[in-house]
């Protein structure tokens, strides 16, 4: 193929991925309004049901469950706002997301419902989560965030402003990791 015709593609393609990108923040914001409509609903309906104003456990279950649904959904704008912004996926911000839909999980399921094995593996996969969320704050340092765009891995540190490090910028002031 020719350049000219690699460039005609490229542009074809940042095209799609813009209107992608915008079309799911749109999407994503409808959800997270009609999700946090209903969790008003949802609590509303909690406190009037008799015995007015006490909430049994399973409706705070319910509820809790439901607010972590509408946290990770806002996790998830934050996300992509980054990435519009940037064009970078934060790192951190994937593993809190995780972090948060497997804490739902705990909160939601009843343990005596869920086989043992099912019960080991996602308290593997929250240990997993833990340590990666672990690793990352002590590869980027505790007021840094690792990013992950079109260069890799990218440690920006907000404090400073600096995007990079001492070992030597790339020309467009991002380092990789």
């Amino acid at each position: 193929m020719s350049r000219m015709g690699d460039l005609k593609l490229s542009n074809l393609i940042a095209k799609v991925q813009s209107f992608t990108v915008a079309a799911m923040i749109v999407f994503l914001i409808v959800v997270v309004l009609l999700s946090t409509a209903h969790l008003g609903v949802l609590i509303w309906e909690e406190i009037w049901r008799p015995p007015r104003f006490i909430i049994p456990v399973q409706g705070l279950l319910d509820i809790f469950g439901y607010f972590l649904l509408v946290l990770i959904g806002v996790e998830l704008l934050e996300t992509l706002k980054v990435y519009v912004k940037k064009d970078t996926v934060h790192v951190r911000v994937v593993i809190e997301v995780a972090l948060i839909a497997m804490a739902r999980k705990v909160i939601t399921e009843e343990p005596h419902a869920v086989p043992p094995a099912e019960l080991f593996g996602i308290a593997a996969l929250i240990l997993a989560l833990a340590i990666a969320f672990y690793f990352e704050r002590q590869a980027s340092g505790n007021n840094t965030e690792t990013t992950f765009g079109g260069q890799g891995l990218v440690e920006n540190r907000p404090e400073t402003g600096e995007i990079g490090g001492a070992t030597g910028a790339r020309p467009d002031s991002e380092k990789a990791i």
